[in-house]
């Protein structure tokens, strides 16, 4: 539902958020933050700053939701209110930012980010990576089966699998190299050691809203009301541990070392002007069997977004030059809806719970200006990718920082952005 938190001239009196790059007033994402002196707690981002929601509510300031959702230090009560309770909340946040009567009142309320710290926006109780980038799969396919990138049942069912949710970490989080075993395809033996084929894979991730009780399936017409919002996701991947490890059960080692996140929820209501159809299906594809397929999801059920990657190594910070971009594309380049990789999640009777996260999966594009891992813009390690500074890459260097970034854009309306989604990979302990 698009309403006057979307009019494009709309302005805040926190001047820095007019023209914001990712946090405008018609934006408001969620997150959990501490002041250099505080506990963590709600808070919104605007502009620069932190609008410490927690406080404004025990202040009285913000009324529209009770039972002490917002003391809390975590997201999930919040994230399973109804979506009018959400819009509620967002209206009234949207009042206070924009109204100058209102400064004197919320100023003190308002926190400078960079001197704050974030935390996870949630307690994740589950985690679940799907593999709906389907140039990702055609790309990653061909590397491995040339004459048969996709396997018969890639558009049949949107292929997914159940990753670690205690190792999620916020954005800014260093990560440590994971070891493992790996074996090179010329000797008999694996050996155990430091990952060397560490890759990045540029994501969104979908937080679940409202769940569902066990052996409930979700219909793919009411799927939407169950994404409560987005986040980026960089699920780092062991290449080396996974190539020894996935067969016959798929990703272990490879994939639950760490996973890293943008630490703000832009929420499903901030993205209702950016909604775009769902791309067609090409020519002699099956379409989507009925308990995955809903007209309404298939007109609205994409996001104009532009997701960007970017690398930054140790000689590059010394040498004070900025990250250099490894790819950017759209978003749309899912063969699944958001909505349907929830309606499958359930359709067995799984129940969801508010606050667990959801991955797309790698989001690619056919050509390599768009490509969401280094495994496809080094064709699996055989091609060097060259930096600002010379130096070679092909796969992520200890001292290496990967940045993911988004913006949601739309014609008429307000480019609203994700935050940051960045960590440092630190040497093997």
């Amino acid at each position: 539902m698009i309403d006057q938190t979307h009019d494009a001239a709309a302005t805040s009196w926190v001047e820095r958020a007019n023209g914001h790059a990712d946090f405008p007033v018609q934006n408001l994402p969620f997150g959990i933050f501490s002041p250099a002196d505080g506990e963590p707690r709600i808070g919104v981002a605007i502009g620069d700053s932190i609008l410490d929601v927690a406080s404004a509510a025990a202040a009285g300031l913000i009324s529209v939701v009770s039972g002490g959702i917002l003391s809390e230090r975590t997201l999930n009560r919040m994230l399973s209110l109804p979506t009018a309770d959400r819009r509620a909340l967002r209206h009234r946040l949207f009042a206070l930012l924009t109204d100058p009567g209102n400064r004197e009142t919320v100023t003190p309320f308002l926190h400078e980010a960079d001197s704050c710290t974030m935390y996870l926006p949630a307690a994740i109780g589950d985690y679940t990576d799907f593999y709906v980038g389907i140039h990702h799969a055609n790309n990653v396919g061909a590397l491995f089966r040339p004459d048969n990138p996709l396997l018969p049942n890639y558009k049949y069912v949107p292929i997914g699998y159940h990753g670690r949710a205690s190792s999620i970490r916020p954005s800014g989080v260093p990560l440590v190299r994971p070891k493992g075993q790996r074996k090179a395809p010329d000797v008999d033996a694996p050996i155990f050691g430091p990952c060397l084929r560490l890759d990045y894979e540029l994501e969104l991730g979908v937080w679940i809203g409202a769940g569902n009780a066990l052996g409930a399936p979700i219909p793919i017409a009411d799927a939407g009301q169950h994404i409560a919002g987005f986040c980026l996701l960089n699920d780092w991947s062991a290449r080396d541990v996974q190539a020894w490890e996935y067969q016959p059960l798929g990703p272990f080692l490879a994939k639950n070392f760490q996973s890293t996140i943008s630490p703000w929820i832009v929420t499903a209501e901030a993205l209702a002007p950016f909604r775009i159809a769902q791309p067609e299906r090409p020519v002699g594809d099956p379409a989507p069997l009925p308990y995955l397929y809903d007209a309404h999801d298939q007109a609205t059920g994409a996001l104009a977004i532009t997701l960007s990657a970017y690398i930054l190594s140790r000689k590059m910070r010394q040498d004070g030059l900025p990250a250099y971009r490894l790819s950017e594309g759209p978003a749309s380049n899912m063969y699944w809806t958001a909505a349907q990789i929830v309606a499958h999640h359930a359709s067995n009777g799984c129940n969801l719970n508010p606050g667990d996260l959801l991955g797309t999966g790698t989001i690619s594009a056919p050509t390599s200006d768009g490509y969401g891992s280094l495994l496809e813009i080094t064709r699996g390690g055989k091609e060097s990718l060259i930096l600002p500074t010379e130096e070679s890459r092909t796969f992520v260097e200890d001292g290496d920082e990967i940045l993911l970034t988004a913006t949601a854009h739309a014609d008429g309306f307000v480019s609203i952005g994700f935050g940051e989604c960045r960590a440092m990979v630190l040497p093997s302990k």
